[in-house]
């Protein structure tokens, strides 16, 4: 899920800059850190009951299985939370379109200058691949909502062109 915060340009800043709009994006996770420990724990206790009575009848060989498989849904359980964690955030200004990550594989912040960013939805190599959302300049390139439906990003991708284009894409003479 798109998760957006706008922010209208919230007053001014110190020096009389207005601050911009700051979009958020995270990904849909509707299950807390205490319902995914609730989760493994009870889908862990079950299973090890079972395994248990089956062991007591002479089937001991289900227990290591059991063990096996309560590992395997901790691991999923545990990298799923960890990607909800992770968080986009777009501040657009005046001057800039700036992108910061909290994805420890994202390269450091990036800042485009809003003047010649460009917001292109790239289609899809393959039916089945989702499509891509970059905004780009001077032969950088970030992608943005990699988590979101393709719904969500075709929305970002119009939003995006709408509030790039908003400054005048002339250069001053002054």
């Amino acid at each position: 899920m798109m998760s957006q915060t706008l922010h209208s340009p919230a007053g001014e800043a110190e020096d009389g800059a207005a601050r911009g709009l700051r979009i958020e994006l995270a990904p849909n996770c509707s299950l807390t850190d205490e319902g995914a420990l609730l989760f493994v724990a009870v889908v862990g206790a079950t299973t090890f009951a079972v395994a248990g009575f089956f062991a007591m009848q002479g089937f001991w060989p289900v227990l290591p299985f059991a063990g096996l498989e309560i590992g395997l849904l901790a691991w999923a359980v545990r990298t799923s939370m960890r990607r909800a964690r992770l968080r986009e955030h777009i501040t657009i200004d005046e001057r800039s379109i700036t992108i910061e990550s909290t994805d420890p594989d994202a390269a450091a912040p990036v800042v485009f200058p809003r003047h010649w960013a460009k917001v292109t939805l790239h289609g899809p190599h393959a039916a089945s691949h989702p499509s891509r959302l970059t905004i780009e300049s001077h032969g950088r390139a970030r992608e943005v909502g990699r988590f979101l439906t393709e719904d969500q990003r075709r929305d970002l991708a119009a939003r995006l062109k709408q509030l790039v284009g908003n400054v005048d894409q002339s250069p001053s003479l002054g």
